[in-house]
């Protein structure tokens, strides 16, 4: 439940679809598993998994939806044996090369034929909708993963207004302040963990572990060009996190004192315990959105068209 990565987009236009619409529009691409000749099928499951029955919850003005993504593998190394096999048989029948078209369809039949015994890998991306804030929230590191999950969200209510957030002054400029200037609000503590990086496609980069950010070392090589464009820190004693220049979020961490807040909830209220946590969470994050995108000038209703 607890979300570790965020890719954070804002919409364009006002959320205004309710909760039992939603519930409808998802309904039209739920998850079904792969058939035996299937290479993959992606759609949307339980949002509580085991524990819940419908396609969204929701709790504190947020909805909480999960993609499922099954993939069959089949290893390259299988496949390309078997297609050596065909190829060296026809070889041998016919006195001659196969052509790039029979190598294609040889391969085809190969894949049909594997597929039914293939392995299956079953991957989930969670993500949240805040109408209120104009913001959806998805728990991944990977761009296209969180790219994907918004295609399947707007291939079920025909449209979907949202765009990234991108300050006026790049990302990288500003992080690259907060160490030279030292003029982040008090919330934000810098961390031990960053990524510095020259101008140029084939420029430098200086990636930094369990190093202070703000030592005379770190300074010396912004002093000669380089920006930061990966930096870790701590927020208002409730989480830390590594930010990216794109506005991504990895490794999000909260702390103790957070989870502390539900630890009286019995273990055996196991929906109650999902409820208040996803409550807790998206009050936190949201709070921190907010937080984030100021030091960058920006809203999260920055990008909401006017009439």
């Amino acid at each position: 439940m607890w979300f570790k990565n965020l890719y954070i987009f804002a919409f364009t236009r006002p959320f205004t679809i309710n909760e039992d619409e939603l519930e409808s529009q998802l309904q039209e691409n739920q998850f079904t598993p792969c058939g035996k000749t299937e290479m993959s099928h992606f759609g949307w499951s339980n949002a509580l998994g085991k524990h819940g029955q419908r396609l969204l919850h929701h709790a504190n003005g947020c909805y909480l939806l999960s993609a499922r993504k099954e993939e069959k593998i089949l290893p390259a190394s299988v496949v390309k044996e078997a297609l050596d096999e065909k190829v060296e048989q026809l070889e041998q029948e016919h006195s001659r090369k196969a052509t790039k078209k029979e190598k294609e369809q040889f391969k085809e039949d190969i894949t049909f034929e594997l597929l039914p015994r293939a392995f299956s890998r079953i991957s989930d991306t969670q993500g949240y909708i805040c109408p209120e804030k104009n913001i959806i929230v998805i728990n991944t590191s990977s761009r296209g993963k969180a790219e994907d999950f918004l295609a399947l969200l707007r291939k079920s209510l025909g449209s979907l207004p949202v765009t990234s957030f991108a300050p006026e002054t790049g990302a990288e400029t500003v992080m690259t302040s907060w160490l030279l200037e030292q003029n982040l609000p008090e919330q934000f503590l810098i961390g031990f963990e960053g990524e510095l990086k020259a101008l140029g496609e084939d420029a430098a980069v200086i990636r930094c572990k369990n190093q202070d950010l703000l030592s005379d070392e770190i300074l010396a090589h912004l002093n000669t060009d380089k920006q930061v464009v990966k930096i870790a820190f701590d927020w208002d004693q409730t989480l830390s996190c590594l930010l990216a220049d794109d506005l991504s979020v990895k490794r999000v961490k909260f702390f103790d004192v957070i989870h502390e807040q539900n630890a009286d909830i019995q273990s055996d209220d196991i929906l109650v315990k999902i409820d208040a946590d996803f409550t807790l969470m998206t009050g936190e994050l949201n709070r921190f959105i907010d937080d984030l995108l100021a030091q960058f000038g920006l809203r999260t209703d920055s990008y909401l068209e006017t009439e």
